[in-house]
This record gives C-alpha cells, sequence and structure tokens, in this order.
C-alpha cells in the first residue's frame, strides 16, 4: 500500500533552506573560528581547544533538555517551530558577540569572554534552533520517502551554504577591510540572511495537526512521559546510540577537514586554496544529494547505499593521502571530491534514519520521544564539532604552532598531515563499520510484520 502524502515540492524546499541558517552558524564556527582567535586575536590554540571541549559539559545537559522541552510544547504553531524562530534570533546574536571578542581586553578577560559567548551560542541557542528544526522531519510528515527528500534537500541547502562561505569567507574579511573590523563586519552580514532565511524557513511548513488520531495518540502519550523515563527510553534504543555516534564521528570529521585552512596557508603556502578545496568538497555533495532519494527509493532502503558510500569514500580518502604526500594538487581535490560522492547518501538520509530509529522506539514501547531522539543531530553537530576542533588545537599547539610564523616548525608540519590527511581516512572507516550494524529499517519491518500478524 502506497504512503499517504504530507507535502508539496515547495514545503521540502523552505524546509531546506533551514540549513542555509543553520549552516551559517556551523560552517564559521567549524572552519574559521580557531583561525581567527589564533591568527587575529592571538589566543593560544591549546587553550581555546581547552575551553571549547570545557563547552561541551553544559551543552551535554542542554541537548537532553531542549529535546524534552520540544516534546512537551503544544502551541498553534505546533511544538518546534516555536523553538526554531525564537532561538535564532538568540544565535544571529551570539554568533556577532563571538566573533568580536575586544582587542583591548586582556588575555584572560578575552578567554572569559569567548566562553561565555561560545558556550550561549552552542549549549542554548543553536540546541534550541537546531534540534527543533531536526524534529520536523518527524512532525511534518510520516511518510519514509518524504523524509528522506527532506534529508536531501536539507543537506543541499546546507553544503551549498558551507561551500559558498568557505570559498568566499577569507576573501570577504579582506574586502571588509581585514582584521578583526572584517570579521566581525562579515559575521554580522552573514548572521543577519541566517535570521531572514530561519524565518522563511519556519513558516513554511506546518505540522500535523491532532486530526490525525494515530499521530494524537502518540503525543498524549508522549507528553505523559517523565523526563527520567524519557531518557531511559531513549538510552535503550541501540540503533540512537549508533547514530549518535555515527553524527559525533562525521562532524569530527568535518573538524579535521576544517583545519585544511591551516594545511592550505602554511603546507600548500596559500590560503585560498582552502576555498578551491570547498569546492571539491561541496559540489560532488550537492549533486549526490541530488540524485540520493532517488537511489534510496529504487533500494528500497537506505542500509546498502549508506554503506557502499562510505566504503568508497574511504578507499578514495587513503588517496588523497597518497596525492598529499606527493604534493600534488589537482589529485588531491580529485580524489576529495570522489570521497564526497561517498559520503552524500548518508547526509541526505541521516534524518530518516533518525526518524526510523525513533519510530523503532515507538513500535516496541508505543511511547513517542521525537523530540530528545532528534537532540543526537544536535548533540552530535556539536559534540563532534567541538572534540574535533579541540582535538586539533591540542596536537597543533602540542606540536610548536605558531601563529603567523613565516615558516612552522617540521613537527607542526608533520601533524597537519595527520590532521588533515590520515584522520579523515580513519573517521570513514569506523563510520563504515558502524553503518553494517545500523539495521534499523530491517528491526522495524520485523515489528510491523509482527503487530500485523497479531491484528490478523
Amino acid at each position: 500500500m502506497e504512503e499517504k502524502k504530507y507535502l508539496k515540492w515547495y514545503h521540502k524546499i523552505g524546509y531546506g533552506s533551514g540549513d542555509v541558517a543553520g549552516n551559517v552558524v556551523y560552517a564559521l564556527l567549524s572552519s574559521f573560528l580557531m583561525f581567527y582567535l589564533t591568527d587575529s586575536i592571538g589566543l593560544s590554540m591549546g587553550m581555546v581547544g581547552t575551553l571549547m571541549a570545557i563547552s561541551k559539559i553544559f551543552d551535554g545537559v542542554s541537548d537532553f533538555l531542549f529535546g524534552r522541552l520540544i516534546d512537551k510544547t503544544k502551541t498553534k504553531m505546533g511544538k518546534a517551530r516555536p523553538w526554531m524562530l525564537w532561538a535564532y534570533i538568540g544565535c544571529a546574536v551570539a554568533l556577532v558577540l563571538t566573533f568580536s571578542v575586544p582587542e583591548k581586553w586582556g588575555m584572560t578577560a578575552q578567554y572569559f569572554y569567548f566562553f561565555i559567548t561560545y558556550t550561549l551560542l552552542n549549549a542554548v541557542f543553536f540546541t534550541a534552533n537546531n534540534i527543533a528544526y531536526a524534529s520536523l522531519t518527524a512532525l511534518i510528515t510520516k511518510n519514509t520517502n518524504e523524509r528522506v527528500q527532506l534529508g536531501s534537500f536539507r543537506f543541499i541547502f546546507a553544503f551549498a551554504t558551507s561551500m559558498v562561505i568557505q570559498y568566499i569567507t577569507i576573501k570577504a574579511v579582506g574586502w571588509c577591510g581585514g582584521g578583526t573590523d572584517g570579521w566581525r563586519t562579515v559575521t554580522i552580514i552573514m548572521a543577519i540572511i541566517g535570521l531572514v532565511v530561519n524565518t522563511v524557513s519556519c513558516l513554511s511548513v506546518k505540522e500535523i495537526k491532532e486530526a490525525d488520531e494515530e499521530f494524537e495518540k502518540e503525543r498524549r502519550e508522549e507528553e505523559k512521559l517523565t523526563f527520567k523515563e524519557s531518557l531511559k527510553l531513549l538510552l535503550s534504543n541501540k540503533y540512537y546510540l549508533m547514530i549518535c555516534a555515527v553524527y559525533i564521528l562525521t562532524q569530527i570529521y568535518s573538524s579535521m577537514i576544517g583545519i585544511g585552512v591551516y594545511y592550505a596557508k602554511y603546507i600548500l603556502g596559500n590560503e585560498d586554496l582552502f576555498g578551491t578545496f570547498s569546492l571539491a568538497i561541496n559540489i560532488p555533495l550537492v549533486i549526490g544529494l541530488i540524485i540520493s532519494p532517488i537511489i534510496v527509493a529504487k533500494l528500497r532502503g537506505m542500509y546498502k547505499i549508506n554503506i557502499v558510500g562510505y566504503v568508497v569514500a574511504t578507499l578514495f580518502r587513503g588517496l588523497v593521502i597518497v596525492a598529499g604526500y606527493m604534493g600534488n594538487i589537482p589529485l588531491m581535490l580529485t580524489f576529495t571530491a570522489l570521497a564526497s560522492f561517498g559520503i552524500c547518501p548518508l547526509q541526505g538520509d541521516m534524518n530518516a534514519l533518525i526518524a526510523s530509529c525513533s519510530e523503532h522506539t515507538t513500535l516496541k514501547t508505543g511511547k513517542c520521544i521525537d523530540g530528545m531522539m532528534f537532540s543526537c543531530s544536535s548533540l552530535g553537530i556539536k559534540v563532534g564539532g567541538a572534540i574535533g576542533t579541540a582535538i586539533c588545537g591540542w596536537l597543533l599547539d602540542a606540536a610548536g604552532y605558531i601563529e603567523n610564523a613565516t615558516v612552522q616548525t617540521a613537527s607542526t608540519i608533520s601533524m597537519m598531515h595527520v590532521l588533515y590527511l590520515w584522520m579523515p581516512m580513519i573517521l570513514c572507516a569506523l563510520v563504515t563499520v558502524i553503518l553494517t550494524r545500523l539495521k534499523v529499517e530491517t528491526a522495524n519491518a520485523k515489528i510491523k510484520a509482527q503487530i500485523n500478524e497479531i491484528k490478523e
């Protein structure tokens, strides 16, 4: 029997455009925040990494907290949309403040200022906005193919935004006068763009109405749960733990790729090449995401294509290592692009996988915890991104990194090779292993078959 359809094409595009706003924050933080703090403000890379890691303690609490609050929310706009709409105002303000560290303050005060603004941005405003946005995948449709399509539209916008930001930011800072003033001006412009797009995206979709009896029954059961009960259900779902681990590893991967701005500046000798490499990463991702829903529909599932994709990604990231040590930039770009094709299926259907994980809990227990289930997206993005950035900061600092040095030490150069060339391949291999165990679609199908047998 064909699944009921809930969305028109413009709903899917409207929803997907929301990741323009999310990636204004994410791309700036993952690709340029460390670079701004070290090479423009003059802070220690190791200390910044430590502060980012400490900040994650607050994030670990806030992800579950906001997931629970979304599950409990009931307004005319729905459960998730109010959080998505209003939280981004805080995101925009906190983003600008994070890239506006006062130059005249003492270094201790600068570290304190950075920690406060960064924690507010990540643990409060970005958390609330991102979990709400991710939760909408389950709240605006119950159709599996539509959820995959939403994921593809979402990540097409996400990677297109990251591509533009990574390509243009260094140039734009120069156009705006360079230095800290240039960074602040560019951030203000991007924050305004993000705020406008987030508002449009939020208002372009509607959550499923209470008229859907089955959907409303799930929501009533959800509202009866205590936080402790919801958390227990969440952590008892092995597929949630797997998808959370995958999310964290993919975000650490992105952070390692983000170290490319240092790799381009100090090894390739031209920091603008970072933008060229971002094109090689993101253009294939956008193209791949366009065709991913078609492939998933034909294969009738996400399991096989995700595994094959990451095997391909691991292989070509290995070849990037070979080309990197050869110093052959065209080959590095080629293999980087081919690795991105392998990564794109999982990126496109990640939200659909989380929705399937949430469905697994509902099928087994009769309880629905969509908001908390989608906390893994925010948790993965922030914890994975921060861990990856912190590791890069600690290791480069330990290797003897000197900001704006004409020539870095041999140990620093070696560490940049490890972080930018070797770590992405290792992370792809780890994700591949986890994906071989992530058989949530099969598990859900078996439970549904058992339920149907009982009904008959």
